[in-house]
């Protein structure tokens, strides 16, 4: 990129050399037309979404208090469970299909 000194000067300098950095190293994140063609979602809704129904409706009720140790061993536990890999975590330990999520 090619600037010309004077237009930008001090703080504002700076601040255009961060975003310039940033989108050089990030450009392959942000080809949004080559992504649009292979039909791959754009927005971060569908991200959303699911960090509402994983965790927030689980783990932010009224009342609910969780040490980040306390809450990341959670977190494991639910994210295993809804992926349907719990087994993984409890080798030993069967649980029937029909039985509920203990963590819902």
């Amino acid at each position: 990129m090619l600037i010309h000194s004077q237009l930008f000067t001090g703080k504002s300098f700076t601040t255009l050399l961060q975003v310039q950095a940033y989108f050089q190293r990030h450009h392959r994140h942000i080809r949004y037309r080559h992504f649009e063609q292979q039909q791959m979602p754009l927005g971060s809704g569908m991200v959303e979404s699911a960090c509402k129904w994983l965790i927030q409706q689980r783990f932010k009720g009224v009342g609910m208090r969780w040490s980040e140790d306390g809450f990341n061993h959670l977190l494991i536990l639910r994210l295993t469970w809804v992926n349907e890999r719990f087994d993984s975590l409890f080798p030993g330990v069967t649980i029937p299909k029909s039985k509920a999520s203990p963590i819902h």
